[in-house]
């Protein structure tokens, strides 16, 4: 039986240590704030409540795994897990409007035809499958299994199959999602509803690799999710089932620094000067960071990918609205951006700060727990914004407020009140510099788009969480926990479930 020390509360680390301390080792989590969950926050007012971080729960079989392989109750008995009906509504900057449907090919396909166009659904469903296949090569490697030693061949090929498309007496393959959009789907509303899927981890689809159609695949393989009271719930669930398991949390407690000995970790240095033993420790990190705590040493081996540096954020507004929820609401809409040029600019740093009239999801949980009573509804905004100061203020809320009108006919007039969270309180919530978000793995683009192995080169000490391996989103977060307490129980051989 280890210690082990983790540092940070986050999805991850706590997957992590619920895993670790089943395996029968003594787990202590140090987190430096108050609190549990990472961008897993809550903000309550009036009797209203917000997720303040990620609003819907894609791929939970990964949480389900976990709930398995830590104790006898299942997820679905820890937290209420309902499926999302339609996935989303999206509007487009022409007007058009569609409802899709969750996790039907065929239904997608129809509804597809109904408002777009005959041929439109047909187009998306041909990508779909093309999608999978690139979901089939690239499942293992970049979510389940540990970084590969030669990570360079998921660097260097493309696993998407794009279609070969003749142009200037050339044939041509799409190499990134603006082409897919471009070559395949020749729909200017179908490449939006594509480019969405990047845009919502601030990705560029003119330079996104073609194997980020993965994204819009797994949403419509594995469907869309809701957990019942805000997934602020998920963190909850995973939290008490750390307790229960007998993880030993210290809130308010920042490690300022990992102590080593003979090349490996020996422990944990915290600000009040106090010290504690480790053979092992896990760091749920945000870039930057890890150096620090070791001094300054490297502690990634050479030839590694190198640590991701976020560059989007999030700005999001939460409405307090009178007035009941109009049935058969959507749960997600997506008000897409009228200026696809701008935005995109404005993301990729060429024009100064957030872009005037960006894409904006809408959520609008149909959720008792969240409102005071069934007279009040609690919608949330939220726009990617670029990562770095100043941008994404509070002075841009009344800008997703606009857009959101398109979705919420008469919104203004019955706005209670509304609050507004910026990258610095996902910043405050995450410690990650200027509130990034780090995106999935990606496969491709030369390697820009995976991220660090989880072991590193000093002895026992491991990383955990959306900047390492296998990146960002719960998903990826919950099998990064998944990953490291494998490494640690069997060993450097570990490769993965199976």
């Amino acid at each position: 039986m280890a210690r082990i020390a983790v540092i940070g509360a986050g999805m991850g680390a706590m997957a992590a240590a619920a895993r670790l301390a089943v395996a029968g080792h003594r787990v202590a989590v140090y987190e430096r704030t108050e609190t549990y969950g990472g961008a897993l926050r809550r903000f309550e007012r009036d009797g209203f409540a917000f997720d303040t971080g990620p609003g819907l729960l894609p791929l939970p079989a990964v949480w389900r795994d976990l709930f398995v392989k830590t104790g006898r109750e299942p997820l679905e008995e820890c937290v209420d897990l309902v499926q999302v009906d339609p996935s989303s509504r999206h509007l487009f900057a022409d007007g058009t409007e569609v409802a899709v449907p969750n996790a039907s090919r065929a239904g997608v396909v129809a509804a597809l035809d109904e408002a777009l166009g005959r041929g439109a659904g047909q187009r998306w469903g041909d990508f779909l499958v093309r999608a999978r296949d690139a979901w089939d090569r690239t499942r293992r490697p970049l979510l389940e299994e540990p970084l590969w030693p030669d990570w360079g061949v998921l660097a260097e090929r493309e696993p998407y199959p794009a279609v070969p498309h003749k142009r200037l007496l050339r044939t041509r393959r799409a190499g990134t999602l603006a082409e897919i959009g471009a070559w395949e789907l020749r729909d200017a509303r179908l490449t939006a509803l594509l480019e969405s899927h990047a845009l919502a981890w601030g990705l560029d689809p003119r330079d996104t690799p073609a194997s980020a159609a993965v994204l819009p695949y797994m949403e419509h393989a594995f469907g869309t999710w809701y957990v019942r009271g805000g997934l602020r719930e998920l963190a909850r669930a995973v939290h008490e089932r750390c307790l229960a398991r007998g993880v030993d949390f210290r809130f308010g407690a920042e490690v300022t620094g990992i102590t080593e000995k003979d090349g490996r970790v020996a422990g944990v240095e915290l600000a009040d000067g106090t010290a504690a033993e480790a053979e092992y420790v896990v760091a749920g990190v945000a870039p930057g960071v890890l150096d620090r705590l070791v001094g300054g040493a490297a502690v990634r081996g050479d030839g590694e990918v190198p640590p991701q540096h976020g560059t989007a954020s999030r700005l999001t507004v939460l409405l307090a609205l009178r007035g009941a929820r109009p049935a058969g609401t959507a749960h997600r809409t997506v008000v897409h951006t009228p200026d696809r040029e701008a935005e995109l600019e404005a993301l990729s740093g060429a024009a100064p700060g957030p872009a005037a009239r960006p894409t904006v999801t809408v959520l609008r949980p149909d959720d008792p727990r969240l409102v005071p009573d069934a007279e009040h509804e609690a919608v949330t905004l939220t726009a990617v914004v670029p990562a770095r100061p100043g941008a994404g203020g509070r002075e841009h809320a009344e800008e997703l407020i606009t857009a959101a009108e398109r979705a919420l006919p008469g919104l203004r007039d019955r706005l209670l009140w509304h609050e507004v969270r910026t990258p610095a309180d996902v910043e405050g919530a995450t410690g990650a510099a200027d509130g990034a978000v780090p995106v999935p793995a990606l496969a491709a683009a030369g390697g820009r788009l995976l991220h660090p192995s989880n072991a590193t080169r000093l002895g026992g000490l491991f990383t955990v969480g959306g900047w390492s391996h296998p990146g960002g989103g719960l998903p990826h977060a919950g099998m990064s926990g998944a990953l490291v307490a494998g490494l640690i129980v069997e060993g450097p051989g570990f490769r993965g479930s199976q």
